[in-house]
């Protein structure tokens, strides 16, 4: 589970940025928040709204990217390529800076990274003990030897295999390949993320998603039918879904499977079994969330992962992000405490989320984005209407037309 991370020279955001999932005493206990095997309040949700490009997908991105660099950066990328990163372009190093704070199996860590394109210059790895944070690992560009500087205290990666860490590469993720036990304990860790954003924004659902869901319901059945009721209770005009698994070939003639999805159709005694890609593309939508939330929601990772979603509402009407979040919300459908971040434009999410779950973007007349937690601002009452206020632009983060 994520307590916080936070960003700086990364995309449209110039100065360091944070997103908290923390929250305090004050905050009243509600199904919104759970205390964390450590201790730690926290929230299971966070809404992020702002203007068309305000910056919105930018906040998403850290979480995306680490999870890539700390599982895969090894293993995706060759010596000579670079990494996938992209400073504000107004700003004159190019060096990008994360941190972000996690719990795991109990423990406590943060991770901390500087890079560009070329090469990480910063890496770390620490753990709380009490209430300091102390480290497994650091790793620092020498730049008079063109070499790193790497000191370990309990990570148990082998000196002379650490030192061949290549400049484009996680140390985290190269230690995986040896087998390094916190090494890959941490990959689970940042691999129970699922998302729809990448380096380009967010990625838009296409047919093949549509047969990459079935697959996973097919081999699923349990989650399929939970899957199935809540398709028919979204009130989508279905009352059933059927996945056939069908053999095909493709151009050198070898046979692979396919999962085809049909919706059933009722009228009086008459049925249709419609294929999934003519249903709506809010059914369509629905169903390839559903593809995000329900095994991450039913995993057996004791941190429950995180959900990543940029336009929460695309293709949806605003009613329908109540039953999707209440997903997460409910402490019998969310048993493992995983946790959401979500782009919206459907305002009428601020009539379900309490003042703390809003982080806010906007960005200032430098080209800079900037973002804040609603209740950081004084005067935000826990009893106002936030979605009221909002429209009216008592919070900012408001398009200026």
């Amino acid at each position: 589970m994520i307590h916080s991370y936070k960003f700086k020279n990364f995309f449209s955001f110039a100065d360091w940025a944070e997103v908290s999932f923390v929250v305090n005493k004050q905050v009243p206990e509600s199904d919104l928040v759970f205390i964390s095997p450590a201790g730690i309040r926290l929230s299971k949700l966070m809404t992020v709204i702002g203007a068309n490009a305000s910056g919105k997908t930018n906040v998403l991105k850290p979480l995306p990217f680490l999870s890539w660099f700390i599982c895969r950066s090894f293993s995706s990328l060759n010596p000579e390529d670079k990494i996938p990163i992209e400073s504000h372009f107004f700003v004159d190093s190019d060096k990008s800076e994360f941190e972000i704070e996690f719990e795991t199996s109990g423990e406590i860590y943060r991770y901390a990274l500087v890079a560009n394109k070329e090469r990480v210059y910063e890496e770390g790895l620490y753990i709380k003990s009490k209430k300091f944070f102390s480290y497994l690992f650091k790793r620092e560009w020498n730049d008079e030897y063109s070499k790193y500087d790497i000191t370990q205290q309990k990570f148990g990666f082998i000196k002379s295999e650490a030192e061949k860490v290549r400049a484009n590469a996680s140390l985290i993720s190269t230690a995986a390949q040896y087998d390094v036990s916190c090494a890959r304990e941490l990959v689970a860790f940042f691999s129970g993320f699922d998302f729809n954003v990448d380096y380009g924004g967010r990625t838009p659902f296409e047919t093949d998603d549509i047969f990459d869901a079935s697959e996973m319901f097919y081999g699923e059945p349990e989650i399929r039918k939970q899957m199935t009721k809540l398709l028919c209770d979204f009130d989508f005009g279905i009352s059933d879904v059927i996945i056939e698994k069908r053999k095909i070939k493709n151009k050198a003639d070898e046979e692979y499977d396919i999962f085809v999805p049909f919706g059933l159709h009722q009228s009086g005694n008459k049925t249709h079994k419609l294929p999934f890609v003519y249903e709506s593309s809010g059914t369509k939508r629905a169903y390839i969330l559903l593809n995000k939330f329900l095994p991450l929601l039913n995993s057996g990772l004791d941190s429950g992962g995180i959900v990543i979603i940029d336009e929460m509402e695309s293709d949806l009407h605003p009613e329908m992000l109540r039953p999707l979040l209440e997903l997460f919300i409910n402490p019998e459908t969310n048993k493992r405490n995983t946790q959401i971040i979500f782009t919206c434009h459907a305002h009428e999410v601020l009539e379900i989320v309490d003042k703390s779950q809003v982080q806010l973007v906007e960005k200032n007349t430098e080209g800079e984005s900037e973002a804040w937690r609603l209740d950081s601002m004084k005067g935000v009452r826990r009893d106002d209407n936030l979605f009221a206020k909002y429209r009216a632009g008592t919070y900012g983060a408001v398009p200026d037309l």
